[in-house]
């Protein structure tokens, strides 16, 4: 027991070093950071979180990615949604197949889809737009949500639908009022990981935006100046970053649990 006890928190010494090698990073100046190796910061400042405060290219960036990143998990569960309830309640042909198809979406890297969305988002004016990153996000997240929503909703007895039905409540109705409640845990499954995929993607969010809708990761993967990098504001927007998702982990952490234990992750 010992053992297990040593190796666990070794494990968890591990997992956090990096998070708080980066905060340690972000109180640190930039002086401090490239000559010395200290395990706490010697001059403590809070100048590298002020300037992602007061910089628009900084504080717009997390705007811009929150505002896609919203945009892309609402649309993803109103398609994704009635699409599920779809393959887990009809047998139509070719539904298997198509199931399938949907998978194999999701299991393309975004590279190849980099050029048809440029030129698409171009000749329609929706280039360096939030919708620009959160539909083409959409391509990835949809697969993902009905893959997962669908084993949720297959889990709910046929028996329900025709109870409801019987007592009168039309589809939509039903759907909203007695289906979607039964499988909010899957809901808020699926909300969490279209959230951190829409969140941590880089390649189509820089792609596809330039200057008005830049994300984070765009900006701080551009951070370089005549003095070289600096690695104290990057450091706090990385620890910025990473709060989002925390948030997003804690409100959701027993819909996870529970998807773990009976849907479809």
């Amino acid at each position: 027991m010992r053992k297990r006890h040593i190796a666990l928190i070794l494990y968890f010494f591990l997992l956090l070093l990096p998070i708080y090698w980066l905060l340690n990073m972000s109180l640190k100046t930039n002086r401090e950071i490239v000559s010395t190796l200290t395990l706490f910061p010697q001059n403590l400042t809070f100048a590298n979180f002020a300037v992602i405060f007061t910089d628009p290219s900084w504080y717009n960036g997390y705007i811009n990615s929150l505002s896609y990143v919203a945009i892309n998990v609402v649309l993803s569960l109103l398609v994704a949604l009635p699409a599920a309830y779809a393959f887990s309640r009809y047998r139509f042909i070719g539904d298997k197949h198509m199931f399938f198809w949907l998978l194999t979406n999701r299991m393309a890297p975004p590279a190849v889809f980099l050029l048809p969305f440029f030129q698409l988002y171009s000749t329609i004016g929706l280039l360096d737009t939030y919708w620009a990153v959160a539909l083409a996000h959409m391509l990835f997240n949809v697969p993902l949500a009905v893959w997962i929503l669908e084993g949720f909703m297959s889990g709910v007895p046929r028996e329900i639908d025709e109870m409801a039905f019987m007592d009168g409540y039309s589809l939509p109705k039903f759907f909203l009022r007695i289906f979607v409640p039964l499988i909010r845990s899957g809901i808020g499954v699926t909300a969490f990981f279209c959230f951190m995929f829409s969140w941590v993607e880089l390649l189509m969010a820089r792609t596809l935006t330039s200057v008005e809708a830049k994300p984070i990761a765009a900006t701080m993967t551009r951070t370089v100046s005549a003095a070289g990098m600096d690695w104290g504001v990057l450091a706090a927007a990385g620890v910025l970053t990473i709060v989002p998702g925390a948030l997003v982990i804690y409100f959701v952490r027993n819909y996870i649990a529970k998807g773990f234990a009976l849907g479809r992750v």
